[in-house]
């Protein structure tokens, strides 16, 4: 994000001049109190939300001039969880990564092998 300033109408102020790089293969977390922008952010990020200025680049590419029908495959390249996350109430936390994975394609061995590292990856560290 370079320089991403959000305005919703009625001129609440969303995000004001935000610029952030995360770079290939970082995990991320963002917090912050209620109405800091975290989601704004986030939606901006998945392209559900269009900056008011500014630029959201993924891999280089900015993302204002995505085709419509390209925002999905954007959104399975970037993994979100959001505060009203929506988990399948009837499943471990392993099967609801794995589902995540299998519905992006994800073979089963992949899935295997990943599912451990991404539960692991998201553990807190006073566990």
């Amino acid at each position: 994000m370079r320089r991403v300033t959000k305005v919703y109408p009625g001129g609440h102020v969303g995000l004001e001049h935000v610029s952030l790089r995360v770079d290939r293969g970082e995990f991320v977390f963002l917090v912050g109190p209620t109405g800091c922008g975290k989601t704004t952010l986030i939606k901006t990020l998945i392209r559900e939300l269009q900056p008011t200025e500014g630029e959201v680049l993924i891999a280089g590419r900015d993302i204002a001039s995505l085709q419509d029908k390209k925002v999905p495959q954007l959104r399975r390249r970037i993994g979100t969880v959001f505060q009203d996350y929506k988990l399948l109430p009837n499943r471990t936390v392993y099967d609801n990564v794995a589902y995540a994975l299998q519905v992006i394609g994800a073979s089963r061995s992949e899935i295997r092998n990943k599912v451990p590292d991404a539960c692991a990856s998201s553990a807190s560290p006073t566990r």
